[in-house]
C-alpha cells in the first residue's frame, strides 16, 4: 500500500521476449488498483510457473500487451470485493487460472465449449497475472480453494492440473487402458495420478532421468526415454512436451483405434506423417485448447477425492527469472512455484 492509499504491487513482467537464460523478465512496481465490478483484489500466496509462461517470455507466443505480468496458477486470499460479486468475501482463499473471460453469447459458449470462444481472454497474457504480490481477478472465473491447504501444493492444479485433466479426457483413455505420457513435468505428473487412480496402466516417456524416477515413484508401470518404444501398445497417449518430432513417435506407439492428445498451447513443427504407419486403423490425433470452467471444477473435485499430490520446487518471488530459466533447462522436477 502506497502512502497515498493506492494499492501497489511488486512483481515481474515480460520485457523483451527472448531466451529465459537471457532474462526476459523485468522487475516492476506498479499500482494495481482496487477491484472493479465483478472483480476480486487478491493477495498472492503462491503462483505456479507454467510452460505457457515460458512460451510467452521466450516469444513462442506473441505478447497481447506490453510488459504484462505473467502467471496463471494463482493461489491467494481475497483482499477486497468489487461491485456485483456474490459468493466471496475478504479472507477467502481463491484460485486464478488461465481462462479469464469469455463472451458468453457466441455459439461455442452457448454449446458449453467456452474454451473455443473467439473472444476469450487469459490471465498473464491479456491482463496481469500472479508473478506479483497482488493482482485482480474476475470473480466469475476463479475457483474457491480449501483454506488450510499448502498454497504451493494448490498452485499447479490451477493450470497444469486442469489442462492435464482435459488432455486426459481428450485422449479417450478407456477404463483400465494403457496410457502413454510423453514429457513428465508439472502437468503430466498430475494427469498420471488421475489416470492411475482410475485404473489405467501408465507408461512415461521423457528425456529427464529425474522425471523418470518421479514417474516410477508415483506408480508408473515403466519410464523410458521419450523416443523409446513403450513396452506395450497404447490405447491412448498425451503429448506434454512441446516437441513436434514426438507426434509421429507417439502415434506409432498407439494400438488400433488409439488417440493421441497434444496438450500444449505451442508445439514445434510436426514432421511428415506416414498414413499407414501413423494414422491408419483409426488412430486419432487431437489438439487440446485451453479449458472450460467445468473442466476446472471437475478436476479440483477429482484431485480432492483421490488425494492428488503435486511435486513442487519453491522459489521466492524475487527468484522468478531463475525459476523460468530452470524450467527452460529441465532443471525442475514436477512444478515450479513462486512464493511472494
Amino acid at each position: 500500500m502506497a502512502l497515498d492509499g493506492t494499492v501497489r504491487t511488486r512483481g515481474w513482467a515480460v520485457g523483451t521476449p527472448g531466451p529465459a537464460a537471457d532474462g526476459p523478465l523485468v522487475p516492476v512496481d506498479r499500482a494495481v488498483g482496487g477491484p472493479g465490478p465483478r472483480e476480486l483484489l487478491v493477495e498472492v500466496e503462491a503462483c505456479g510457473v507454467c510452460r505457457t509462461d515460458l512460451h510467452l517470455a521466450e516469444g513462442d507466443l506473441a505478447p497481447h500487451r506490453a510488459e504484462t505480468v505473467p502467471g496463471h496458477e494463482i493461489v491467494g486470499r481475497v483482499l477486497a470485493v468489487g461491485e456485483g460479486v456474490a459468493g466471496f468475501t475478504a479472507g477467502d482463499r481463491v484460485g486464478g487460472a488461465w481462462l479469464r473471460g469469455t463472451c458468453g453469447v457466441c455459439r461455442y459458449c452457448r454449446l458449453g465449449r467456452e474454451n473455443l470462444c473467439p473472444y476469450s481472454v487469459y490471465t498473464g497474457w491479456d491482463a496481469d497475472g500472479g508473478f506479483a504480490e497482488r493482482t485482480r481477478l474476475p470473480a466469475d472465473y476463479v475457483y474457491p480453494l480449501p483454506a488450510e491447504a499448502d498454497p504451493a501444493q494448490l498452485a499447479p492444479l490451477l493450470c497444469a492440473g486442469i489442462i492435464g485433466y482435459r488432455a486426459l479426457r481428450r485422449s479417450d483413455l478407456p477404463p483400465g487402458g494403457r496410457l502413454g505420457l510423453y514429457g513428465f513435468g508439472g502437468s503430466a505428473h498430475l494427469a498420471a495420478q488421475v489416470a492411475l487412480a482410475e485404473g489405467a496402466t501408465v507408461h512415461v516417456l521423457t528425456r529427464s532421468p529425474a522425471a523418470r524416477d518421479l514417474a516410477l515413484s508415483l506408480g508408473a508401470a515403466s519410464a523410458r526415454d521419450a523416443y523409446d518404444d513403450p513396452p506395450e501398445a497404447l490405447d491412448a497417449a498425451v503429448l506434454f512436451a512441446p516437441v513436434g518430432d514426438l507426434v509421429p513417435v507417439a502415434l506409432a506407439a498407439l494400438d488400433r483405434g488409439g488417440t493421441l492428445a497434444v496438450a500444449g498451447i505451442h508445439l514445434t513443427d510436426i514432421p511428415a506423417l506416414n498414413y499407414q504407419r501413423h494414422l491408419f486403423q483409426e488412430r486419432n490425433l487431437r489438439s487440446v485448447t485451453s479449458n472450460t470452467r467445468q473442466d476446472g471444477a471437475d478436476f479440483l473435485a477429482t484431485a480432492a477425492r483421490i488425494g492428488l499430490h503435486a511435486t513442487v520446487t519453491r522459489y521466492p518471488l524475487d527468484d522468478a527469472p531463475r525459476a523460468l530459466a530452470d524450467l527452460a533447462a529441465d532443471r525442475v522436477n514436477g512444478a515450479a512455484v513462486l512464493m511472494p
